[in-house]
């Protein structure tokens, strides 16, 4: 039976349970600092299950220790970005949230594998791995399914096409410099350039890369849960089920697209044991420029911390 715990029982924390609960793992706890909250959703979702047909146990709770012994732990606290607000300005409200989280996944789940979801994504999984004193591998953050997730949905949207064709890639920082590659972009195995102009190519580029934002006006309060929980599920599905899925994720690089020292957005062989292998794409310059830029931002963001 597997043990797995969310952090933060927010929209993105509480739609994760509720998506994690239908796959039937075993056990899931849910814990916020907002007493009664994960406690009344995990009653809910409980009561959920004998109308959806799923056993799975879920626990709301707003004590650490009863992440204890978690195999899988996914950080969602943090505040949610506001309109008009970067990522780059949650910095230092989440980076000291997720600072006293990770010391408490270390202290009652020390041999879990951690997926982080709190925003600037790569900064703050960078943080999460300091705080935690985990091996890089086990650390790592949900970025690129979410973001090709979008880039998929506007093409299947332009070519009037079912969303299950479209297999689209994504890199880089999660944020405003984030790269989507049309080249490893596929409709049933077709390569995109070969389907839609330039042009179209760049518009929808350019819309993926405010996707987040785009929510976020639109809302008025809060920002997306629906596409992020269902990226979260699709990432802790391969580490639970050691499936070893090729996905975009966060992870810490050591030398791979130029880079060390940083968590940047590359795709990967997830598995049981977190990060199996890193995998290195051939990138046209333009996209190296970007991605440089990327980890430039990265970098100064991580240098305001104290760690």
């Amino acid at each position: 039976m597997v043990k797995i715990s969310v952090i933060g029982a927010g929209n993105v924390g509480s739609t994760t349970v509720q998506r994690l609960a239908e796959l039937e793992p075993g056990e899931i706890v849910m814990t916020d600092i907002v007493e009664g909250m994960p406690q009344g959703k995990a009653l809910d979702l409980m009561q959920a299950g004998t109308i959806n047909g799923y056993d799975t146990r879920i626990t709301g709770t707003n004590d650490y220790a009863d992440i204890a012994n978690s195999d899988l732990v996914i950080i969602t606290a943090g505040i949610a970005r506001k309109p008009g607000m970067s990522r780059e300005d949650l910095i230092k409200t989440n980076s000291k949230i997720i600072g006293d989280v990770a010391g408490n996944i270390a202290k009652y789940a020390p041999n879990s594998i951690v997926i982080n979801v709190t925003n600037p994504l790569d900064i703050i999984t960078y943080v999460a791995m300091k705080a935690t004193g985990f091996d890089p591998e086990k650390v790592f953050g949900m970025s690129g399914v979410l973001d090709a997730g979008r880039f998929a949905s506007f093409i299947a949207e332009e070519l009037k096409c079912s969303k299950r064709d479209v297999e689209a890639m994504v890199i880089g920082g999660h944020g405003d410099l984030m790269v989507p590659l049309p080249q490893y972009t596929t409709v049933s195995g077709i390569p995109l350039p070969e389907l839609l102009p330039e042009k179209t190519i760049d518009r929808l580029v350019e819309r993926t890369v405010n996707g987040g934002a785009e929510i976020v006006e639109l809302l008025k309060q809060g920002s997306a849960f629906y596409a992020p929980s269902a990226a979260i599920v699709r990432m802790a599905e391969a580490v639970i089920k050691d499936s070893r899925r090729v996905l975009p994720a966060s992870a810490y690089l050591e030398g791979q697209y130029g880079q060390k020292g940083i968590y940047f957005g590359v795709p990967v062989k997830l598995g049981a044991n977190g990060i199996e292998e890193i995998l290195e794409l051939k990138l046209e310059d333009s996209q190296c420029e970007i991605l440089k830029k990327s980890s430039e931002t990265i970098r100064k963001g991580i240098s305001k911390l104290e760690i």
